[in-house]
Order: structure tokens, then sequence, then C-alpha cells
């Protein structure tokens, strides 16, 4: 595996993690509304 191929998964996973979070953050935002 190269250090780009590195790189891209955990660019990957930040994006997916980051994602998420504001869709739960915009849920409960909404909620409360």
């Amino acid at each position: 595996m190269s250090g780009g191929a590195i790189f891209m998964m955990i660019f990957g996973l930040v994006v997916t993690w980051g994602g998420a979070a504001i869709c739960i953050r915009y849920a409960l935002k909404k909620r409360h509304m």
C-alpha cells in the first residue's frame, strides 16, 4: 500500500464521519424546532 492510498483512505473516512456528524446535528436541530 502506498502513502497516497493510505492518505485517500483516511480522507474518505474523515469525509464519511464528517458527513454523518453534520446529518446528525441537522436532525437534532430540526427536532428542536
